[in-house]
């Protein structure tokens, strides 16, 4: 009977799952998976860090930070109100549920009042500028916020 260690199957599938072509649905859905664990990180950073008595100035300086050094471009942390209080943008936003006034941001009311944990929104346009960003958000882990962060499509890999 043919025995194939272990670490050579693993070696195997790992090799075919990262060498079979990637098809446009399979790529943009890998890369929420990896906006999530972003996101989750950024929500377990900003109760920890709030919990420690950091300052809104200097949580933004290290989301700040973080944009200008990796493929993550926008944070948009909210209060329970949707007011995005926490994001290395300088832009003032507060997230609304309408849809009909924000049929981009208004997914991620959900976040907020509980009906999901997690939001992955395809690259589209948004309210404040029309430019093409696919955002990813997760709930608060320490009170009911929004958690958001952004990639704009001049960063996202071309899927095909």
């Amino acid at each position: 009977m043919f025995r194939m260690p272990i670490a050579a199957l693993l070696a195997t599938f790992l090799a075919w799952g990262l060498t079979r072509p990637a098809h446009a649905a399979d790529c943009d859905e890998v890369i929420g998976r990896h906006m999530v664990g972003q996101a989750m990180l950024a929500a377990h950073f900003v109760a920890s860090a709030e919990k420690a008595g950091m300052t809104a100035h200097e949580i933004k300086a290290v989301l700040r930070a973080i944009a200008e050094n990796s493929a993550i471009e926008e944070f948009w942390i909210t209060d329970g109100a949707g007011h995005a209080y926490l994001t290395n943008t300088g832009v003032d936003f507060t997230f609304s549920p309408d849809a009909a006034k924000q049929p981009q941001a208004s997914p991620f009311w959900a976040l907020i009042d509980g009906s999901k944990k997690i939001v992955i929104q395809e690259p589209r346009k948004r309210e404040i500028d029309d430019k093409v960003f696919k955002y990813v958000g997760v709930a608060g882990v320490d009170k009911p916020r929004i958690v958001q962060v952004g990639v704009s499509e001049k960063h996202l890999p071309v899927c095909k």
